[in-house]
């Protein structure tokens, strides 16, 4: 029977960031168990409401006790799941994501974003969340539903790598930014340490794929996840599925690359499903897989092909 692990939003229990695989594991747990966890919006001083009222003592109290590493967004983790060894993949079933805040904001700077050199001045809009009706407010009226996400799932880099800047997603996962991570759908990552150190962070209410200007609505964000350690699988590269879809991830700093990633991936998760020979499974790709735009500003960009499993019975 598995166990349900609490975290609470402590500061111990978050880094600020950054990953690092030499970091301990803030909890252990058993594969197959269910851990709940609340992340802060990725976050600086500068991008919080000057109503510091709407912000919560805890998210406040992280800033001041962490040291920032080079990126803004707030990790809970590492994460240890007993038995989990390099080399296996670790499943996270995405069981739920509930708004934390009753605030979010998107920001516009220079030198950032799919437009680096068109906009010469930073822009912060910070809008309304009701948690209630899952809608936000934007600052000219505009009223959006939401649809909640974590934009960071990953294991611990690679131990050679060393410390790594939260922004760039690689093939530990992290800063993906892919709205369909989202309830119902479940991710695999290859285990690239032992313990498979789990994190997530960077709450997004709402983005549109591209997430063309650096930002969706960035807010805090609760989550449950359930960790499971497969010894059956082999997967080098990030891959998801929910109960209509494979989802394929290209990450690259070239966009090409990353489409070709994709395709490759979604080809060889066809063959492992159904019978169809590798020049069938392109044609497949071809004829009824569809190339999204994951991002294209975390300096690694994302392509992510969906293709519906109704194809391969």
């Amino acid at each position: 029977m598995s166990t349900h692990h609490q975290i609470a939003p402590e500061p111990e229990n978050m880094v600020w960031g950054y990953f690092d695989p030499a970091l301990e594991p803030i909890l252990t747990i058993a594969s197959g168990d269910t851990v709940g966890l609340t992340s802060w919006a990725a976050s600086t001083p500068a991008t919080l409401p000057v109503d510091r009222s709407l912000v919560n003592p805890k998210h406040l109290q992280a800033m001041e006790q962490l040291t920032q590493g080079p990126s803004s967004h707030f990790m809970v983790g590492p994460i240890a799941v007993d038995g989990a060894e390099i080399g296996q993949v670790l499943q996270i079933d995405i069981l739920e994501t509930t708004l934390a805040d009753d605030w979010g904001y998107t920001a516009v700077r220079p030198l950032a974003g799919t437009l680096p050199y068109d906009f010469e001045e930073t822009h912060i809009a910070h809008s309304l969340i009701d948690r209630e009706s899952k809608t936000a407010r934007l600052p000219w009226g505009l009223e959006l539903a939401l649809e909640p996400f974590f934009g960071i799932i990953a294991v611990a880099p690679p131990a050679n790598w060393g410390r790594q800047s939260t922004m760039m997603p690689r093939k530990f996962g992290g800063n993906m930014d892919n709205k369909e991570l989202r309830p119902g759908t479940t991710l695999y990552l290859p285990i690239l340490n032992d313990g498979a150190m789990f994190y997530a962070g960077d709450g997004h209410g709402i983005q549109g794929d591209g997430e063309v200007c650096v930002t969706a609505i960035e807010t805090g964000m609760n989550g449950t996840f359930r960790l499971s350690v497969r010894a059956d699988l082999t997967y080098d590269h990030p891959f998801a599925e929910n109960e209509d879809f494979l989802i394929s991830i290209g990450l690259d700093e070239d966009l090409d690359e990353a489409a070709r990633q994709a395709t490759r991936q979604m080809i060889d998760h066809v063959q492992r499903r159904s019978n169809l020979a590798r020049h069938e499974a392109y044609m497949l790709c071809s004829l009824a897989g569809d190339l999204r735009v994951t991002q294209t500003v975390d300096g690694v960009k994302g392509i992510h092909m969906m293709m519906a499993k109704k194809h391969l019975r």
